[in-house]
């Protein structure tokens, strides 16, 4: 502080940079002036990470950062990584790892995080997880892949403790305060013969709850009612064919496990396979991602390494979370997390994933918007269609696509439909909610076939700028119409 002082003195005296100033300021306005910088310094410097330290959030809401809304990825140069959404209550709950400091030159984890949502596009932190507070029971570095899930009234947060661990934690809320009931690893070093880290859990539907983990070679187990001790040995996961970012004959780490229709997903890095049993035998069916469906913006040469996460439903949509180190910055050793859309072919396999930097929860008027990209769907399933998918309502159906940018004032709106309905169907807009303001209404014509689309357009009574728009069907039968997408001009 003297130092600085002096120096601000030695200026003045000498006339060098505050001689105007001093024409200006009497001396003690000035050396207040002067505090100000100094203060004005001193913070800078505090809230500037140093090198080989964690950049911890500068904003509890990581969804907008300089002043703007973001998108892929969802929380940007933080480090936040291996992300695991579980779905509850109407809010989705992300837990991630650490990447502690982007000049990590190896995988340096301190501790845990979890995160919240309620509309996947701002997110929040609720809680650290320490490895203190586990049965590690001091500061740890490999602080691995975790996923937690809601039951029994209370959390569980299971974790890995390195390369050969699974321990777990337990707390009311996602705040905490999160106790290890154990005392010890849930996964014991040494139980199966692979790594035994990244774990996930599946929720069945019949109440039964299961992990699988493991490193290239994956096992499986079901838990007790308790969800913190095993209710058998764990099996080995069997895969027809094993395919992955290494090529044939190598999955990858940190499997997941999801259920649609009936059906038991087994996913690892961008890859996928299917069983009509949750212990499988599992057949490949391929991957997730296409290099001609990624942006420039998030391309990397090695497209499909590293992006592991999970598959998880919310609002009758189907999403993934996963790794991504494409942004500049960024390193197999500190990484960023996005969310993309997924959705499934009549047959049941999953079509390849648009991976692009608006990602979920939010849309941009001067771009197309596919239908099937909802935010929220009521009484609405999605069907392939010649150019893709088509999403198909009846009477009553909602489908809602909150924050879509860049809308002129007085919007038209055009959407592409096809429709077997004689009576054809009205697409009615409102502004956020199904009982909002009613911004247009559009006619939608008998097309004479599913796979025929035509066009309907109409205008809008909408603000300018930033706008939630909600669509509501209208007319008779048990399918009025498929819509393909809409865009505004």
């Amino acid at each position: 502080m003297c130092g600085f002082m002096d120096w601000i003195m030695r200026c003045l005296t000498e006339k060098l940079y505050f001689c105007t100033l001093l024409k200006l300021f009497d001396m003690n306005k000035l050396l207040i002036f002067a505090s100000l910088l100094l203060l004005t310094a001193t913070l800078s410097a505090q809230t500037r990470p140093a090198k080989g330290k964690s950049p911890q959030p500068a904003i509890q809401d990581v969804g907008k950062q300089n002043g703007k809304t973001r998108g892929n990825p969802i929380a940007d140069g933080i480090g936040l990584t291996d992300p695991h959404i579980f779905i509850h209550d109407g809010r989705a709950y992300l837990f991630a790892t650490h990447d502690f400091a982007p000049d990590n030159s190896n995988y340096l984890m301190k501790d845990w995080w979890v995160w919240t949502s309620g509309d996947l596009l701002h997110w929040k932190l609720a809680s650290y997880v320490k490895p203190e507070d586990t049965f590690l029971g001091k500061p740890f570095n490999d602080c691995w892949a975790t996923f937690g899930v809601f039951r029994n009234n209370q959390w569980y947060f299971y974790f890995s403790a390195g390369q050969n661990e699974i321990g777990v934690v337990t707390a009311p809320t996602v705040e905490g305060p999160w106790t290890d009931p154990l005392g010890k690893p849930l996964i014991a070093k040494g139980l199966t013969p692979t790594q035994q880290r990244d774990p996930d859990v599946l929720l069945d539907d019949d109440g039964e709850a299961y992990m699988v983990y493991g490193t290239f070679n994956y096992f499986i187990v079901r838990l007790n009612p308790d969800m913190i001790s095993l209710a058998e040995q764990p099996r080995p996961i069997i895969i027809d064919r094993r395919f992955g970012p290494y090529g044939e004959g190598k999955t990858d780490d940190k499997p997941s496990l999801h259920k649609r229709n009936g059906k038991y997903y087994l996913s690892w890095c961008g890859f996928y396979a299917m069983a009509d049993n949750v212990y499988g035998p599992y057949a490949y069916r391929g991957a997730i991602f296409d290099p001609d469906k990624i942006a420039p913006e998030l391309k990397t040469e090695e497209y499909a390494f590293d992006r592991h996460g999970n598959i998880f439903t919310f609002n009758n949509q189907w999403y993934y979370a996963f790794n991504d180190f494409s942004s500049p910055g960024r390193s197999h050793h500190f990484r960023d997390a996005c969310i993309t859309y997924l959705h499934y072919l009549d047959n049941g396999d999953i079509a390849p994933a648009v991976l692009d930097t608006i990602g979920v929860g939010q849309y941009d008027a001067q771009q197309k918007v596919e239908a099937e990209n909802y935010f929220k769907a009521v009484s609405a399933t999605q069907n392939e269609c010649p150019d893709g998918f088509a999403v198909s309502v009846s009477d009553g159906s909602i489908l809602a696509y909150p924050n879509v940018r860049n809308m002129p004032e007085n919007a038209a709106v055009t959407f592409r439909y096809a429709s077997l309905n004689r009576n054809g169907a009205a697409i009615e807009v409102y502004d956020r909610y199904p009982d909002g303001e009613l911004l247009g209404t559009c006619q939608a014509p008998e097309t004479k076939s599913r796979n025929i689309f035509c066009t309907a357009s109409c205008q809008l009574k909408n603000r300018a700028g930033m706008n939630s728009i909600v669509l509501v069907f209208r007319g008779k039968g048990a399918e009025i119409l498929r819509l393909d997408s809409f865009s505004f001009n």
